[in-house]
């Protein structure tokens, strides 16, 4: 087996990174972040229409590039390098592979085209959203969305026969600013309830979205409330969704993993430059044999994330343990960014403490890490009596 890139895909990581050291350098990232919609509209549509990111995994009839999961991995290894505020996550990684894998023929025409040519973006609401991927946990029995009893969004059949949806969601990934929203919802009260998606468009009376506080602005959430709001039923009644929130969270995971081992790379390579730069008692600080070897064992945490994250993006099944092990190196490389850039690390004005936010959010949002483990153990038997 041949593991080695193809020239095409070095190409898509060349022209990606190009791209993004012109347009979401450090000050840029933050100014993007800072805006109403939480990303830099002129970057998105260079994303997309220059390089098709958004539909880079999305069949080529439906207006996609027509890759494989390999291609967006490898495309968001470089945006996790810049931290680059966008909405492909919620749109290409979580919204629209639930839309190919559960929509109607009807649905999959109207919308993926749209979402492939970033005219459209879309979000996942649901909540927490690591238990309803199937990342932390099994996702069947629905408790991660109110269960059927109290809370989430419930969704109940109107005289009319439209679908109508009551509740709230909250920490939406980019739902204040998607066009388009995926919402889990409940119906069929308890004990018999059941999860259903359905679309809801931005504009749909009874909507209300708000943003909220992040501690990473490069990931802005939303809180997302619903009164009576009609939605679509994404595909048919009968549909596995759990099944294909789980199967979502697979490929999910297995981008992740890529974008944290591309954030905690570029961590590395900044301490390393500053390391050999900074002097001190008149020679380097990256001569000292104690930094060396922190700076070692940053490198081997690095590489064995990325080497997990290209492993899982050829086999989504290891998702779970590879964003484990890329959240843990982000985590490391950001901490250890810091404390070897002495005074400056922990500044605003520095850039280290974007990737220390990065890593601490995507591990409440994602994680955490030793339940990511834990639930790719009980998947795979390991703790089985």
């Amino acid at each position: 087996m041949d593991t080695a890139f193809t020239a095409e895909q070095d190409e898509i990581r060349r022209t990606l990174r190009d791209l993004l050291a012109t347009h979401c350098g450090p000050a840029q990232v933050r100014a993007a972040a800072g805006t109403d919609t939480g990303h830099d509209p002129h970057l998105w549509a260079l994303l997309a229409r220059r390089l098709g990111l958004p539909g880079l995994a999305l069949p080529e009839v439906y207006g996609g590039v027509g890759c494989s999961l390999t291609e967006l991995a490898l495309a968001c290894e470089e945006t996790g390098r810049a931290l680059a505020p966008s909405p492909l996550l919620g749109t290409a990684v979580l919204a629209a592979p639930l839309i190919a894998r559960l929509g109607t023929g009807a649905q999959r025409a109207a919308l993926l085209p749209r979402l492939a040519d970033g005219s459209l973006t879309a979000a996942l609401a649901a909540a927490p959203l690591a238990r309803a991927l199937a990342l932390t946990g099994d996702n069947r029995a629905g408790e991660w969305a109110g269960g059927g009893r109290a809370g989430g969004v419930q969704a109940r059949v109107a005289a009319d026969g439209t679908w109508k949806l009551y509740g709230e969601v909250g920490q939406v990934l980019d739902g204040h600013s998607a066009g388009l929203l995926v919402v889990a919802a409940h119906t069929g009260g308890y004990p018999a309830a059941r999860t259903l998606l359905f679309l809801v468009r931005a504009e749909a009376a009874g909507l209300a979205r708000v943003r909220l506080p992040s501690l990473d602005g490069t990931r802005p959430l939303a809180r997302v409330q619903l009164r009576e709001v009609t939605g679509e039923l994404l595909g048919e009644d009968g549909a596995d969704v759990p099944g294909a929130l789980a199967a979502t969270g697979r490929d999910a995971a297995a981008v992740l993993a890529a974008e944290a081992a591309g954030a905690a790379a570029r961590v590395l390579e900044g301490t390393v430059e500053y390391a050999r730069a900074r002097e001190q008692f008149g020679r380097a600080i990256g001569s000292f044999q104690a930094v060396k070897h922190r700076l070692a064992d940053l490198y081997v945490r690095v590489q064995a994330a990325r080497s997990a994250a290209y492993y899982a993006a050829w086999d989504p099944s290891a998702g779970g343990l590879a964003l484990a092990q890329g959240l843990e190196a982000l985590g490391a490389a950001a901490a250890e960014g810091v404390q070897l850039h002495g005074g400056i690390g922990f500044t605003w004005e520095h850039e280290a403490h974007l990737y220390v936010k990065r890593a601490t959010a995507d591990e409440l949002l994602f994680g955490p890490v030793h339940r990511l483990r834990s639930h790719a153990a009980e998947t795979a038997g390991v703790l089985a009596r």
